[in-house]
C-alpha cells in the first residue's frame, strides 16, 4: 500500500471459486481490521484463456503449474496490487523472487470427489466407464485401482467441468471437495443439484487418492519487502496449515513434481508431530512409490528431504 488512506488492493483470478476464496479473505481481513479499506482486483491469467478452447495449448514440458497464477504475481511485483489471493496447489514450489506466502487460512477438507450420472461408486462403475479428469495425478490414481476403466482430459472451471459431464457421454468426473464446498455444494451427502441435474458423488480416500500439494489451502501472497502487509495478514494466518504447506511445498520442490508429475502429497499435524506421506508413479512403467515420514513440525524441509530419499529408495 501507498499509503495509511490507500486501500488494500487484492489480486485475484474471475473465477466463481478465485472470487468465493477471496470473498472468504477480505471476511477474514475485515474482521481483524474493521477499519481497513479493501479493494478487489480481478486479473485475467493464461490458465483462464487456454481452458476456453478444446485444443491444449500447453507445452507438456512446463506442467500447468504457474498457469493461474504468473500474471498475478507480476501484477504484485509491479506493485499494481498489494496482496494476491492463490489456491495453493496452483504455485509453483520454487517461490518468485521477491515475492512470498505471507500468510494462509485453516485448510479445507483435502478429498477428491468422484461425481457420477447415476448412484454408485468407483468400486461399482461399469468396466471400460470414463472418468473426466484435468489432473495427471488423478488419471494415475484412478488407473491404479480401475485399470479397466477409461480417463478423458477436461478443463475449465468447476461450473464448466460439471456441465462438460452432463452433456457428454462420460460415467463420471473427479474434482476437489475443497472447491465444490466453497461453491455451495455439499458432495458429503452424496447427492449434488447442478443446473436442474441430480449427480451423485462419492468421497475418494485419501489412502488411495493422495491429494495434491496444497490442496484445499488457500495462499495470501505478498512482496517479500511490503512489511505492512505483511502484519495486515499475520492476524489471519493459521500456523499448522503454512507449516504442513511448507512441507509439502519443500516436498515438490525437491522432487521437481510441478510439471504435471503424477504424484501427490499430504501433511498433517497429529500429537504435535507433522505427519507428511506421499506417493509418485513412474510415468513410463506406472510404478507406484510411496512414503510416510514423522518429526517435529517446526523441521519441515528435513522432514521433506527424509521423504525424498524414503520415496526414492535410499
Amino acid at each position: 500500500m501507498n499509503g495509511a488512506d490507500q486501500p488494500l488492493v487484492i489480486g485475484t483470478r474471475g473465477s466463481a471459486l478465485a472470487r468465493a476464496q477471496t470473498e472468504t479473505v477480505e471476511l477474514a481481513l475485515r474482521t481483524a481490521w474493521s477499519d481497513l479499506a479493501i479493494e478487489i482486483k480481478i486479473i485475467k491469467t493464461s490458465g483462464d484463456e487456454t481452458t476456453r478452447g478444446t485444443a491444449e495449448p500447453l507445452d507438456r514440458r512446463a506442467g500447468r503449474k504457474g498457469m493461474f497464477t504468473a500474471e498475478i504475481e507480476r501484477s504484485l511485483l509491479g506493485n499494481e496490487i498489494d496482496l494476491a489471493v492463490h489456491s495453493a496447489k496452483d504455485l509453483p514450489s520454487e517461490e518468485t523472487p521477491g515475492l512470498g506466502i505471507a500468510a494462509v487460512l485453516p485448510r479445507a477438507p483435502v478429498e477428491d470427489v468422484l461425481i457420477m450420472k447415476a448412484p454408485g461408486n468407483l468400486v461399482s462403475l461399469r468396466s471400460g466407464a470414463v472418468i473426466a479428469t484435468g489432473s495427471v495425478r488423478r488419471a494415475y490414481q484412478l488407473q491404479a485401482k480401475r485399470p479397466d476403466l477409461g480417463i478423458a482430459g477436461v478443463r475449465g472451471n468447476v461450473p464448466t467441468r460439471l456441465r462438460k459431464l452432463i452433456e457428454s457421454d462420460w460415467d463420471a468426473l473427479v474434482l476437489a471437495r475443497a472447491g465444490l464446498e466453497r461453491l455451495g455444494f455439499e458432495p458429503t451427502c452424496q447427492t449434488v443439484q447442478f443446473e436442474g441435474t441430480k449427480l451423485f458423488t462419492e468421497l475418494l480416500p485419501c489412502d488411495d487418492f493422495v491429494p495434491a500439494g496444497g490442496q484445499a489451502v488457500i495462499a495470501l501472497q505478498t512482496r517479500s519487502e511490503d512489511e505492512k502487509t505483511k502484519r495486515l495478514v499475520e492476524c489471519v494466518n493459521h500456523g499448522a496449515t503454512l507449516l504442513c504447506l511448507r512441507a509439502e511445498r519443500e516436498f515438490l520442490r525437491l522432487l521437481h513434481g510441478d510439471c504435471d508429475s503424477p504424484v501427490g502429497v499430504l501433511a498433517t499435524i497429529e500429537a504435535n508431530e507433522t505427519v507428511l506421506r506421499a506417493e509418485f508413479f513412474e510415468p513410463e512403467s506406472r510404478m507406484r512409490r510411496t512414503g510416510n515420514v514423522r518429526g517435529n513440525s517446526d523441521q519441515p524441509k528435513r522432514l521433506a528431504a527424509e521423504l525424498i530419499k524414503q520415496i526414492n529408495g535410499r
